[in-house]
């Protein structure tokens, strides 16, 4: 545990403060509009511009040069989309879920589904007894070593960085998100149905005008970059040295958004990119707070802002942990566990 924990601890204990930061939680159009303009537009105008290079014939390496602020306008429509499943982005559900539906058209992700998903997410997040809803497969030290070696090997393939954050998000983006399994209603089955068809349509009339094999090579390079972004993000929101996985009886939603969700801080070019997302503790807070009000909400209360932050240098470690040590009370590696295996 960090030395913050106590801090943490004592701030669960507290409603008042909780309370004060409810007033966040009400949208602001304007707001909501601007970052609408601001998102939507790049990202498609890049697209556009990408796929005309592509069709005239100039190198791929500029392609893959402006696959990059593709790939975070993509992170940065994902925000927007995020917030939309919560009915954050706008005081209007219908709002909410028209634009999230359409979002998610262009992030490739079946908006239905993520919600119920990501609700799943935050009602689970740090419980030890409810993982597997939204979150990185994580196994405690006890359950690995009584694993069978096949489970292990598939644990350490999963757990390994090229596979979490290069084969991984190309395959859940461009594959598993397609599937319509896991789906817990038939409202989360036909969102998925209807989002695969209109992605088709959109993929049959882009190719047909610049080429299939263009659209391809534009879209791969933009769904690794955003796709990698995105996943790096999500890992060290809940993968992060100090981070505490608890057992059902002793969870509370304060407590798990405080002591299993980040505070991670970014150069501000990267916060504007990623939606405030790395206030991610004040995330799971208030999921009802739009990304555009979560620093605010963060410098409101002192509770809050004595949070220590996660810097980008100490988030790198976070590709060492492993394993939850239920004894130690912290994330292992598994160079730790060869050490010390008992």
């Amino acid at each position: 545990m960090t030395s913050n924990a106590n801090n943490k601890q004592k701030s669960s204990s507290s409603s008042d403060w909780f309370k004060n930061i409810a007033r966040f939680e009400k949208p602001t159009l304007r707001q909501s509009i601007w970052q609408i303009i601001n998102t939507l537009i790049p990202y498609l105008v890049l697209w556009i511009i990408m796929l005309y290079a592509m069709k005239e014939g100039y190198p791929y390496w500029m392609i893959l040069l402006l696959s990059v602020p593709a790939g975070l306008f993509m992170v940065r429509l994902f925000i927007l989309f995020h917030d939309c499943t919560h009915w954050s982005f706008f005081s209007s559900k219908r709002a909410n879920s028209l634009f999230g539906f359409f979002s998610g058209i262009l992030t490739f992700t079946p908006y239905a589904k993520w919600q119920a998903s990501h609700w799943r997410h935050h009602a689970t997040v740090g419980d030890l007894d409810r993982r597997g809803s939204g979150d990185f497969w994580t196994m405690t030290k006890e359950e690995y070593l009584k694993a069978p070696k096949w489970l292990k090997f598939v644990y350490r393939l999963a757990r390994n960085p090229f596979v979490m954050f290069i084969l991984g998000p190309i395959f859940v983006f461009l594959v598993a998100q397609r599937l319509p399994i896991r789906y817990k209603t038939k409202s989360e089955r036909n969102n998925i149905y209807l989002t695969n068809l209109i992605i088709l349509g959109v993929v049959v009339a882009v190719g047909y005008v610049f080429g299939f094999l263009n659209f391809l090579l534009v879209l791969l390079p933009i769904v690794f970059v955003g796709g990698m972004l995105g996943f790096w993000l999500f890992y060290i929101q809940h993968n992060y040295e100090g981070m505490n996985w608890m057992r059902h009886e002793g969870w509370n939603r304060k407590t798990a958004s405080l002591e299993a969700c980040s505070f991670y801080k970014l150069p501000k070019v990267l916060q504007w990119f990623t939606g405030s997302i790395g206030f991610h503790h004040v995330h799971h807070l208030r999921p009802m707070i739009p990304n555009y009000n979560l620093e605010k909400c963060h410098n409101s209360e002192t509770i809050l802002k004595e949070i220590k932050p996660l810097t980008m240098a100490q988030s790198l470690r976070a590709l060492d942990l492993h394993l939850w040590d239920e004894h130690r009370g912290e994330l292992i590696s598994f160079r730790e566990l060869r050490i010390s295996p008992a």
